[in-house]
């Protein structure tokens, strides 16, 4: 009877050890992987910031400058375009966040090109209210940053935690999967040519 306790002991034990740690894996991807959406939705905050600046933005310059209808209708229906592509929290894949990116940068392109073409008016960059949203812009663009770094930080952790053993097994028994980054945007390296 003694040869057969000692079996069952040890099985016992590790039986505790697999299930204490399949466990707390699963709570940590749990903790981690909610991190990220709220992360996210940080992000989707400062976008949708962006957005709800933009109308006022094109209305001021409107206002005061008689310039190609062309360069304030690219902004509006860049606007329209980056606020159609929504990604859920729970699908954040390379492809959807390259999509919901791609939208983002037409959009900031729009807006660089309304705020070069803004140049040509001295009265509109005297303006305070026009002063006012465009300090208001930048410091959004500032807030995605941040949030967009934040999320990638983790994403990281996420991700380096899924691929460690013994938790990539874990990861594969629960349905954890990998999440997207945010990444550079094509030619983001290359500095803006600026000229007067």
């Amino acid at each position: 009877m003694k040869k057969l306790l000692i079996p069952i002991l040890i099985l016992a034990v590790v039986g505790i050890f697999v299930y204490t740690k399949a466990v707390g894996t699963y709570n940590q991807f749990v903790q981690t992987e909610e991190q990220i959406n709220g992360q996210w939705a940080e992000v989707q905050t400062q976008y949708q910031r962006r957005a709800d600046l933009i109308p006022n933005l094109v209305n001021t310059v409107k206002g005061y400058a008689e310039f190609e209808q062309e360069t304030l209708t690219g902004v509006v229906e860049a606007r329209a375009k980056a606020t159609s592509v929504n990604v859920d929290a729970g699908n954040l894949t390379p492809e959807k966040l390259a999509e919901f990116q791609q939208a983002q940068d037409q959009l900031s392109g729009a807006l660089s090109r309304l705020l070069v073409t803004v140049e040509r008016y001295p009265d509109l960059k005297a303006n305070q209210n026009f002063l006012e949203l465009q300090a208001q812009l930048e410091g959004t663009e500032n807030r995605i940053a941040v949030a967009r770094r934040n999320f990638n930080e983790s994403v990281q952790a996420y991700n380096a935690n899924l691929r460690t053993f013994p938790n990539n097994i874990f990861a594969g028994w629960y349905g954890f999967e990998a999440k997207g980054y945010f990444e550079a945007s094509a030619g983001a390296e290359n500095a803006p040519t600026v000229q007067f």
